[in-house]
Parts: structure tokens; sequence; C-alpha cells
């Protein structure tokens, strides 16, 4: 099984470069990548990414905090293409956790991608609410957690694990630090990982010797200080 790689952004130009690479299968956003993308029409802004990413898969939030507004924004993301999913966070703002919004969008065929999980104890909770036709990505926020001092391998490694049962599940590896994540992914066996423009890049640069990158570092430290026009 080969990792897919998706994009995580909002803006037009960059969804644009980065749907005609072949590395990229796919895109994610948020409703604080649309902010900073410039989005003040939410459903106006979205049908421009869904014009310009009309095949592969993409992700759009809801974001209202009740449970039936929730449900009520995920079938109207879903109506938009048949390349959405519908993004649902595992609790809402009250710590309330949204099982009822997924089994009941899960059951009308709705594909979701629940977002903000962390713990395999969480994914077990949201495989309990769902089928097994309907397509559902699990984002596992693996560098936030990281961030914490948290080590999301052991619960990525189990996410998985639960999630074999499920063919319509895949296990997602979400906010990338670094493109080695994207190797640590690979190896643990995730489906998908969701990546920033600019790691992507850095991806596609893989295969570099030790020592090209010793001497391009070097190559580097020389350029600034002569620029710098340092003496001692």
């Amino acid at each position: 099984m080969s990792l897919k790689i998706f994009c995580d952004i909002a803006d037009l130009k960059l969804i644009k470069k980065f749907n005609k690479k072949k590395i990229v299968k796919g895109f994610t956003t948020n409703p604080t990548l649309m902010r900073k993308a410039g989005a003040i029409d939410y459903k106006l802004y979205s049908k421009k990414i869904i014009s310009i990413c009309k095949k592969k898969p993409i992700s759009f939030e809801v974001f209202a905090d009740d449970h039936e507004s929730m449900i009520e924004q995920g079938k109207e993301i879903s109506s938009w293409s048949k390349n959405v999913y519908v993004k649902v966070p595992f609790v809402n703002s009250k710590n309330q956790f949204t099982g009822k919004v997924i089994k009941r969008l899960n059951k009308e065929n709705i594909n979701l991608n629940i977002t903000a999980v962390y713990s395999a104890e969480q994914v077990k909770r949201v495989l309990k609410n769902i089928n097994k036709k309907t397509k559902v990505i699990i984002s596992i926020f693996a560098g936030r957690a990281a961030d914490s001092g948290k080590d999301p391998v052991p619960e990525i490694l189990n996410s998985i694990k639960l999630a074999k049962k499920f063919k319509n599940v895949e296990i997602l590896w979400a906010s990338v630090r670094e493109p080695y994540n994207y190797i640590q992914a690979k190896q643990l066996g995730c489906h998908i990982i969701t990546v920033p423009p600019t790691i992507i890049e850095k991806i596609e640069n893989f295969g570099k010797k030790f020592s090209d990158l010793t001497l391009d570092t070097v190559k580097g430290f020389l350029t600034d200080s002569k620029k710098s026009k340092f003496t001692i």
C-alpha cells in the first residue's frame, strides 16, 4: 500500500499549482486556512476551490458548534461535489463528542473526514458510529501531539490496527512538522498524510547524499558570511 500525499492549503493560486502535481492525490482545508487565504463567503470560496480541483478528494470543515447545525452544514457541504469530504471535529467547543453527527452523516452516505483526533481510544469511538461502506478518513494530529510532549506513534499504530476491519476507513497523519514525517507515516502504514506546500516541495527533493548535504550547508554558511562582510 502506498502512502497518499494530500496538500493542506486553501490558497487558490497554490491549489492551482499543486493540483498539477502527480505526487498530490488530494487536498485538505480548515476554517483557519480558509481565513488566511482571504475567504469571506465560505460557500463561494469553497466552490472556487472545487472548480480547480474537480477530481481529487478535498475536505471542507463544518464550523457550526451544535450537533444539529453541524449535520445541516455537513449535508450542504457534501452537496457541492462528489469529490468532497465533510470534515467533522471529534468534539465541539463544549467538549461534547460528535458521534451523533458522524453517525447521521455516515448513514446518509456522506464521505467524512473526522478531524482533531489524537488517540486510538478516540478512533475506537468514531468506528463505533460508522458503517463499513461509506468512506471515512480519520485525521490524527501527530504533530500537535508531539508539540505537547506526547509520542503520536503508538496511537497511530493502534488506530491502524483498529481500522483494519473497516475497508472504507483511512488513517491520515495530520499536522506535519517536517519532511521526515512522510517516512514515518509510510513506515507505520498510514493511508494518507496531509502536508503544507513547502514540505511537499522538500519531499520531492528526497534522495540527496549526506556528502552533498554537507557541501550545500558549508557553501550556504560561506555565502552568508561574505554577504555580511564578516571579519575577525
